[in-house]
């Protein structure tokens, strides 16, 4: 086999594995080998005492691709395996110890990287292991001689580093269980609407159809004996088609309409993925189907351009009537500092004023963004909303590039 399809076969990662999981998430497949950066250590600790002797370069020169072999190992190997390759950075260096103080570095590196790629991590048993290995290396580096300075900062080291990264991976992996989870309930929610619509659509045209295709076959069989019934036929054909095509209409805009309610709901969730808490009134009851699903398109819009844009921590909404007016405020303590408003609010805009309402945009430079929606609650607004047509009210949620 040749070299280089050999070294791709062995660089290839489990399907478990640090680096497929990175790659899952849409990280590169490099970024773990920043951490690579620590080991400069290796190069400095002769300078704190022995100096660069020739045993010192020798021992670099064997151990040194060891240890990277290893690391690469702890992220490529399974989720299973990758333990034994950080163990096995800590055995290298409890090994050379007598002789290469230099390979301290791969013993912490070893006792962080015991959890690497683990879907699981729980933080009481780590510290157990780390501190099982800790008081290993305390007895062995008592027996060489090392000072008890050694015996200090070696262990404090790695406790705290290794804390620090396994809450590090605690708190990622809880954050791709969420989206993982979200995915999963809006992929459950889209089969349950497309097998509603389905249902409804075949309940509402099967019959209908079947109706109209006897209607039009009667009516040509009858074309030539008896022109007037066959005429019949043909109106009533039509009249069922007519009267299909308006329970079509009326379906279309069931299936289009956006509940409020939920679509608040949805915002929290997508808030809380990009770590915005959210707090928000319920929508007022008896709100007209157009204006709710209007509110609700915009309010998406709105969140959307909150987690993609803001840099918030906290947003708000709620809603307030004043006798025939609905205002809608979306707020958030974000960047803020809109400049030129891009295709996400204009879109916001076009809705709004097909609903016969305004937009207000309050956004200054570090102070939050505070949108005001006011819309008249009335009947008229259905005309203003259907007066928009197919375009408005099919207007992509997802116009959210700009603002």
């Amino acid at each position: 086999m040749h070299p280089i399809a050999s070294l791709r076969r062995w660089m290839a990662p489990a399907p478990d594995s640090a680096v497929a999981d990175a790659l899952r998430s849409g990280k590169s497949p490099w970024s773990e080998g920043v951490h690579l950066l620590w080991t400069v250590w290796v190069f400095l600790t002769p300078m704190f005492g022995g100096g660069f002797t020739a045993r010192w370069a020798v021992l670099t020169g064997l151990s040194y691709p060891v240890f990277l072999w290893l690391y690469a190992m702890v992220l490529l190997a399974p989720a299973h395996a990758a333990k034994r390759y950080a163990l096995g950075m800590v055995a290298l260096c409890l090994v050379l110890l007598p002789w290469y103080p230099a390979g301290l570095s791969y013993f912490v590196f070893g006792c962080v990287m015991l959890h690497t790629g683990r879907r699981q991590l729980a933080l009481l048993p780590y510290l157990g292991q780390v501190l099982a290995l800790n008081a290993v290396y305390i007895v062995a580096a008592w027996q060489i001689g090392y000072p008890w300075q050694m015996w200090v900062w070696v262990p404090a080291m790695t406790l705290v580093i290794g804390i620090i990264v396994n809450v590090e991976h605690t708190a990622h992996a809880r954050e791709a269980a969420l989206r993982l989870s979200q995915d999963e309930v809006r992929r459950l929610a889209a089969t349950a609407e497309r097998e509603r619509i389905g249902r409804d659509l075949h309940d509402l045209l099967g019959h209908t159809l079947s109706l109209i295709a006897l209607k039009l076959e009667l009516a040509r069989k009858l074309a030539d004996r008896d022109a007037a019934a066959s005429r019949l036929h043909l109106e009533e054909a039509e009249r069922v088609a007519r009267h299909a095509l308006a329970e079509v209409r009326s379906a279309v805009t069931g299936i289009r309409a956006v509940d409020l309610a939920a679509e608040l709901a949805s915002a929290r969730l997508m808030l809380d993925s990009s770590q915005v808490a959210l707090d928000y009134q319920p929508p007022p009851a008896s709100l007209p189907p157009e204006l709710e699903a209007g509110l609700a398109l915009v309010l998406r819009e709105a969140v959307t351009n909150i987690a993609r844009h803001a840099r918030a921590r906290h947003a708000r909404v709620a809603f307030a009537r004043s006798g025939e007016m609905l205002e809608l405020r979306i707020e958030d303590d974000g960047r803020g500092g809109i400049d030129v408003e891009g295709n996400g609010i204009a879109g916001m805009r076009d809705r709004i004023r097909a609903l016969g309402g305004s937009l207000l945009v309050h956004a200054p430079r570090g102070g939050g963004t505070r949108l005001q929606v006011r819309v008249p609650w009335r009947e008229a607004a259905r005309s203003a909303f259907l007066a928009g047509g197919d375009d408005a009210s099919a207007m992509p949620v997802q116009q959210a590039a700009g603002a």
